[in-house]
């Protein structure tokens, strides 16, 4: 194993203790499992599904790497098709989205966190590597409340056709760091960067479950 890749696997493991203690912060038994809440929790989904694409669509000018370009190009599609995927199963439920603007109120503080970093290892870092790990983790809970839901087909959108496309953006994060985060000042870079996402990601779960009574929302 290379000294980067070896780096790689010991922030990968860093990543996962972290967010396994994501699970303290929710309530111990699923409150309010209904249509109601799982339409509140996807229409915030669609917000950070349109942030998501947004962010790396913003990055790619100021790639310089080729490849790292059309990966966070391709991450773009995949995010956008997940917002019109919600969009349509939303429309489906009879949910009434007349005058929905997921945009408003401004960028939440992940995008404001992510559009800080300049170099392609905090990037990547931060968010293919880090913040879509966190994707998979909200993913999973929500996933687990639709199922108390009894709400099957939601919890068979985001498992069959969101989830595989978050794996994806995870692994493109792992190959990225081990390429180019090859010295110890990159590696600092990309370690710091993780981080923050992390120690955010605690915050606003935090907040959500104190102020909105929400703990099992999903990601992007």
């Amino acid at each position: 194993m290379t000294q980067a890749a070896s780096f790689v696997h010991e922030l990968e493991e860093y990543v996962n203790e972290r967010l396994s203690s994501l699970d303290l912060l929710k309530e111990p038994e699923i409150q309010g499992a209904d249509r109601g809440e799982i339409v509140r929790r996807l229409k915030m989904a669609l917000k950070n599904e349109l942030e998501a694409s947004e962010i790396a669509a913003v990055w790619i000018p100021t790639t310089p790497e080729t490849e790292v370009k059309l990966a966070l190009a391709r991450q773009v599609g995949d995010e956008a098709k997940h917002y019109r995927l919600i969009e349509e199963h939303l429309v489906a439920m009879g949910a009434d989205l007349t005058g929905f603007d997921p945009a408003a109120g401004g960028y939440g503080p992940m995008f404001q966190l992510l559009a800080g970093f300049k170099t392609t290892v905090e990037r990547i870092g931060a968010a293919q590597f880090t913040r879509e790990s966190l994707a998979l983790k909200k993913n999973e809970q929500f996933i687990e409340f639709c199922d108390v839901a009894g709400d099957e087909a939601t919890a068979r959108l985001d498992r069959e056709s969101i989830q595989p496309d978050e794996e994806w953006h995870v692994r493109l994060g792992q190959i990225v760091l081990e390429k180019y985060a090859v010295t110890s000042e990159l590696q600092a870079q990309a370690r710091k960067a993780v981080e923050a996402v992390l120690d955010l990601a605690v915050k606003i779960q935090t907040k959500q479950r104190k102020e909105m009574k929400v703990s099992h929302a999903p990601g992007c």
